[in-house]
Order: C-alpha cells, then structure tokens, then sequence
C-alpha cells in the first residue's frame, strides 16, 4: 500500500511539473519619449502583478510569469508595431500589457495584434476612436475613454468658475480626441473655447503657438500634450512671456516631472488623470511599499491590466490568447466574489474551483461597452510648489 501511495503521489507531481508553463507577457511602454517620465512605475505595476501570481504558485497548475519589456516610443507607430511583431515573434508572448500611448496602440492592435490573434489589454491608451475599432475581441483597457475625460474636465472647470479656455493639444491621436470630446462637452455646459490649436513636439521654441492662444485668450490654458515633451514647452513659453499664469492639465501632463519643471509657477493650475477610490489608492500603496510611485498616473492601472490578464487565463484554463480573450470581461465584472489588489492567489483559487469572481483590484475595475474602464478620476491642485488632491470624479 506504501508502495502504491508514493507511486500515486509521484505521478501527481509529474502531472504537475507537466501542466506548469513559463508564460511571458509583453510589457510595451514608452521608454522613451513624450511620457518615459511616466513608464518606468507603470512597468513595475503590472510587473507587480506577475509577480504576485508567480509566487503563489496557483495559475494553471503552477505555471510562472515573465515580463518581457518593448519600447512603444509613444509615438512612432513603425517602431512601436516592429518591437510588437518581436515580443510575438521572437519571444513569444502569451499577451499584451500595453501599448500606452493611443496612436501606436492603435497601430498594434491593427497591424500586429489582430493578425496574430494576440489580445492587449492598454492601462493608459485613451482615444475615443479605440472604442469602436475593429479588434476581434482582443483589445481591452483599464482606463476610461478621453470623451469621459472631456466631461470630467467641464465639470472641474465649471466648478472653479472658469468660463473660457484656449486649448491647445499635441497633433496626435490622443491629443486631438481629447481636444474635440472637451470641447464638445464644454460647450455644452455653457464654455467658451476661444480656440483649439494642435501644437507639434518637439520644438525648440513654441513662442508662436503660445502667441495664437494668448491673442485669442481665456480664463486658463487646456494643455492637452505630453509632460516630457511639448506640452511643458507650451507652459514655459507662456509663463515666460506672461500669456497665461495658469494652466488645466490633463492626464498626459500630470506627473512628478511637472512639479519640478514648474514649481510654484503653476500654482493655482488644476487638473485630473484616471485614479481610484482614496481607499483603494491607499490599498495599493500598502500592496507596493514604496517600492515604485504606486499614485503615479496608470500605474495602479497597469497592475490590474496585468492581473485580468492571468485571471482571465485561469478562467479559461489555457494561456492561449484564443482561449482566455473571452474569459475577461468575465472576470473583470459581477456576479462573483470581489477580489482586490494583492488577492490573485485567492482569486485564482475560486476560479481553479469553478467559481467566479468579480475583480475589483486596484483601481475599481469594471468593464463596459466594448472593454474598456468605466472610469474614476482624481482631481488636482497645485499650491507652494506641489501637487495637490482637490477631489475625486
């Protein structure tokens, strides 16, 4: 019987070390460029993530997972769609963390994604247009739409009495749709938008730009660019010339990076990027430990973008992207039983059982419409030279 014992709990084990995989997920950021202030603890979220799952030894029967880095640029949708072709490719990646920046997520989804039947789940991809682009169920994003953004911008503006804004915004996808939902909402709500200009990054001297928007004035300046690029050069020129003296920022502006560019200069600025709930921010900062900026914008969102993927995964049973793409807005939303940031083994745990889950993780997850995030907001303020909460949408 001894014998028969050992040989059984052999051939398990067997089994075991059988079924375990390495899995890989691509994490493709902008590295480098317009936002690489931004990527580094966007990384380390979702590599947060895996991290977690790996070590709990619970994904399909004891599988690991392995980040494999790919630099999106932000903006060179060629660079951005060759370096996903390697992480398929060469690779071989089971998924897509990624990308950021939504003209070259745009660019993978069609020309690398779709072709090869890979699902990419963005934390920080934002265009409106991405909500109805053919994707053969394979894009999902943990952050909310930019025609949410515009109205969650109104709403601020409003309230702190600002009636009239110029706009300018960086001539690219995200720029531009986050551009036109503003100001569609904005006008709606009684605004005036006295103009919304494209401005190019990557100049040295926007004094032009900045003398269109101050002849066409304003109450504040919409800065609808990029932090680590020509939005912070929008700002110097117009703080040094004296055009403006605040400014609005939207999500792509909002970072460490703009405090010590500008200081007190922009003291009395607002601004909002998707963020959670003050309890759950709270959470996961406990979760990270100060190991990365856990409150850096799409930082928590990368985490969860990560964490559905492997949820989903187990769901299916099956790291194939063939399998597990339709397993996410499933796990990602009700019936089932919650499970925050720092809980994917427990999560794991139901689904191996048979059971469901409801993910909420660490931004309040919830899928809509064609898998993208319905959408939290945290507002901003800047006094004495730092950024401020001012609220939450």
């Amino acid at each position: 019987m001894k014998k028969f014992l050992l040989a059984t709990a052999a051939s398990v084990l067997v089994a075991s070390a059988a079924s375990a995989e390495s899995i890989k997920i691509g994490v493709i950021l902008g590295f480098t460029g317009p936002i690489e202030s931004l990527t580094p603890s966007m990384a380390d979220g979702a590599e947060l993530a895996m991290k977690e799952v790996s070590d709990s030894g619970k994904l399909l029967g004891g599988s690991t997972v392995t980040s494999v880095r790919a630099d999106s640029t932000c903006i060179d949708s060629g660079a951005a769609t060759a370096a996903a072709e390697r992480l398929i490719t060469a690779d071989k990646v089971n998924g897509i963390m990624g990308a950021d920046c939504s003209g070259v997520t745009g660019a993978i989804l069609q020309n690398v994604a779709r072709t090869n039947g890979m699902v990419m789940i963005s934390p920080s991809a934002t265009s409106p247009a991405l909500s109805t682009a053919e994707d053969d169920g394979l894009f999902f994003r943990t952050a909310p739409s930019d025609a949410r953004q515009g109205v969650v911008m109104t709403e601020v503006l409003m309230e702190a009495g600002i009636k009239s804004v110029a706009v300018t915004y960086t001539n690219n996808d995200y720029g531009k749709g986050l551009a036109d939902s503003f100001q569609a909402a904005y006008e709606a709500a009684g605004g005036t938008v006295t103009i919304n200009a494209a401005h190019e990054d990557g100049k040295a001297d926007y004094s032009a730009e900045v003398g269109a928007l101050a002849s066409a004035g304003g109450d504040r300046l919409v800065v609808a660019g990029y932090v680590d690029q020509g939005g912070s050069g929008i700002v110097r020129a117009a703080l040094d010339t004296g055009a403006f003296d605040t400014f609005h920022f939207p999500d792509g502006m909002i970072s460490a990076k703009l405090v010590e560019n500008f200081g007190s200069e922009i003291d009395g600025s607002s601004g909002q990027h998707p963020a959670p709930s003050a309890e759950l921010a709270d959470a996961f900062a406990t979760l990270v430990g100060g190991a990365f900026d856990s409150s850096s914008p799409f930082t928590p969102e990368a985490y969860d973008a990560a964490a559905l993927m492997m949820l989903a995964m187990q769901a299916a049973g099956s790291s194939d992207p063939a399998d597990y793409k339709g397993k996410i807005m499933d796990v990602a939303n009700a019936p089932g039983e919650k499970i925050s940031a720092g809980e994917l083994a427990k999560g794991l745990e139901i689904l191996a059982g048979g059971g469901e889950i409801d993910y909420v993780g660490a931004t309040d997850v919830e899928l809509i419409g064609p898998g993208e995030a319905a959408g939290n907001y945290r507002v901003v303020g800047y006094d004495g030279g730092n950024e401020m909460t001012a609220g939450r949408k």
